[in-house]
């Protein structure tokens, strides 16, 4: 059993990295650090914006980290907020012009990359990852919430 979640955790732990090492390579580009990869695609999603307590819940991010990404792609004018009206604070984050290029090079890259990353296997393979994937990752994000059972 401990091999397996080895095998588990290592492998996860490899796949991040190297996620994190490809996104910290093409936000370079742009004067951005590889986190800014994930709001930039995320927010890119909605067309007409997105909250951010709605970014939160896609990300996992807590709003604190949300913030400061969000206030730092507002200073690279990657982003814009539209506030609701007669309202200071809330609103809806979207892309600009310059943000939608950004997100759109990130997502061609990171596209490519899981099309390279999965080259050998057959496309039912594929499903069944996917698949089981989710299903881990649903299982485990409601252990965080609720404890592993005794």
């Amino acid at each position: 059993m401990v091999d397996r979640f080895e095998h588990f955790s290592g492998a996860i732990v490899k796949i991040s990295r190297a996620w994190r090492r490809l996104a910290c390579e093409e936000m370079a580009k742009h004067g951005l650090r590889g986190p800014h990869a994930t709001y930039l695609v995320t927010i890119n999603r909605f067309e007409q914006g997105i909250t951010v307590p709605q970014l939160c819940e896609i990300t996992g991010k807590d709003k604190s980290d949300a913030s400061r990404m969000i206030g730092i792609l507002e200073e690279k004018q990657m982003v814009e907020r539209i506030l609701s009206p007669g309202s200071t604070y809330r609103g809806k984050i979207v892309l600009t012009e310059k943000g939608k290029e950004a997100a759109e090079q990130v997502k061609q890259k990171a596209v490519r990359a899981v099309e390279i990353a999965g080259k050998d296997l057959t496309e039912e393979n594929r499903m069944i990852f996917y698949a089981a994937l989710d299903v881990v990752a649903e299982n485990l994000s409601q252990l965080s919430k609720d404890g592993i059972p005794e």
